[in-house]
């Protein structure tokens, strides 16, 4: 449950006492996916699905042939995964490191010049000073510099229109104003217009007043122009030196630098060694922490198997977890190898070379009960998974799955009446035809229901009393 939790969270979803997983699918094959409510992915869905339910089908077992499904089983068992995902995650981490040192020994010569090359860029782009924000307001003052006797020609024309020639804009506007002032006497609906025009006037003449004190501090600054046009020009050349545009320019020193910092660890064999040493230590030391886990794990397990077996017809058959050290790797220490012999007096040997069908269906099932405590599954779903089994053998696998149920809910699709006449609740599933469509049905069974189907399975089409009496003694009704 605290896994469930972890993950809504880190997926920002609401955490309830109960959890709901919903999903619609339309007529035109679109869905949609929720979770508590909310809306989800399918991806989303699935992740959080694996913490609730685990699904063994009939063709489970051939992954037990894969040494990673054997690895898996032994760190679940173990309750090691997660320091092997550490052991994996801290052995990428050197052989990185290692990686770098190599590189760099090989390529000294070649990273010196290229460090050389750096310094050169950087100290450049540094001494440009240049920003953003810098590089528009001297654009800006660029263009104000350079239309400078323009800009004071222009004030100086508006200035003079505005209050200096002998027809000028204000002394007009004040000639209306006063006529206006004297119309209102006449007719009181020109007061509107006679207000707009003195708010004109005081308008025009703060204006004025605008352009007076701009003009007094504008001046044509030559030198100024020189200097911002030095100043735009060293940007232009370093940006074609550099191949970049000028607003690249802050991103490619920070490029640099970065690259240099690197480059600097490279020619500094003594650290990088030393960070190879400290990383290669960790992973060394975790990995012993996880074979030693892995040997204990691997001691239980194999007598714990060998034990099922005798229940499940391997008389004599011994089950044994191989732990082969070998060269540090992302596994860690060892390679892990599951060995069977299927009878007494027989030597172990690895599971894919000895086991048949039969052998490895009923060792993959006894695996799966015996490692099922380890796990925090609440649901496990067994889909036919006692293919090539049956008689006495069929009614332990029942027992088994039985066993298992008393921990947690085991939804079992089975054939045999041996497996199914074990569960506490059955339920019927069937298909039928309906306007050429194919319809699923699932159906609780009663009492009286659950001794028709057990005999169904017995005896097949033709249903004796017998069969149903044989079906009630394994039912237990």
């Amino acid at each position: 449950m605290l896994l469930q939790k972890n993950w809504l969270s880190e997926n920002e979803i609401e955490a309830d006492d109960a959890l709901m997983l919903r999903r619609v699918i339309y007529a035109d094959g679109r869905s949609r996916g929720f979770i508590n409510g909310a809306s989800a992915t399918v991806n989303q869905m699935k992740e959080l699905g694996e913490f609730l339910v685990d699904i063994y089908s009939q063709n489970a077992h051939h992954s037990l042939l894969k040494p990673s499904t054997q690895r898996q089983i032994l760190d679940d068992f173990a309750g090691s995964s997660t320091l092997a995902n550490q052991v994996a995650k801290q052995y990428k981490t050197w052989a990185q490191l290692n990686s770098q040192r190599i590189d760099a020994e090989k390529n000294a010569a070649a990273y010196a010049d290229e460090l050389a090359e750096l310094r050169d860029q950087t100290r450049e782009l540094q001494q440009l000073n240049f920003s953003l924000e810098d590089w528009q307001e001297t654009q800006l003052e660029h263009h104000r510099l350079a239309n400078g006797a323009s800009l004071l020609t222009g004030l100086e024309t508006c200035i003079a229109l505005l209050d200096e020639n002998d027809m000028n804009a204000s002394a007009m506007l004040a000639q209306v104003q006063q006529k206006l002032t004297a119309l209102v006497e006449f007719d009181g609906q020109l007061k509107e217009a006679a207000d707009g025009v003195d708010s004109a006037l005081i308008q025009l003449e703060e204006a004025s007043r605008a352009l007076n004190r701009y003009l007094q501090k504008a001046e044509l600054d030559p030198a100024r122009l020189i200097e911002v046009e030095n100043h735009i020009q060293a940007v232009h050349n370093i940006s074609r030196k550099y191949r970049s545009k000028p607003e690249e320019l802050p991103d490619l020193l920070v490029v640099c630098q970065v690259r240099m910092a690197e480059l600097e660890g490279f020619a500094n064999d003594g650290a990088l060694a030393k960070q190879e040493a400290e990383a290669l230590k960790i992973y060394q030391d975790l990995a012993k922490q996880l074979s030693q886990k892995r040997q204990d794990a691997a001691k239980i397990l194999s007598q714990k198997i060998s034990a099922e077996m005798q229940r499940l017809s391997l008389s004599g058959g011994k089950f044994d977890v191989a732990l082969t050290a070998c060269e540090p790797s992302v596994n860690g220490l060892e390679t892990i190898e599951f060995l069977v012999a299927g009878h007494a007096g027989v030597e172990p040997r690895p599971l894919n070379k000895v086991a048949s069908g039969g052998e490895l269906s009923r060792i993959s099932l006894a695996l799966h009960v015996t490692t099922a405590s380890q796990g925090s599954v609440p649901c496990m779903i067994f889909d036919e998974v006692d293919v090539g089994i049956g008689g006495g053998v069929a009614e332990v696998v029942g027992q088994l799955l039985k066993q298992l149920g008393a921990e947690r809910q085991v939804l079992v699709i089975t054939h045999l009446p041996q497996v199914a006449s074990q569960a506490t609740q059955h339920l019927q599933v069937s298909k039928t035809q309906s306007n050429g469509a194919t319809l699923s049905h699932i159906q609780a069974l009663s009492v009286a229901e659950r001794v028709e189907e057990i005999a169904r399975m017995l005896g097949g089409l033709n249903i004796t009393e017998t069969t149903r009496i044989h079906a009630k003694e394994m039912l237990n009704v």
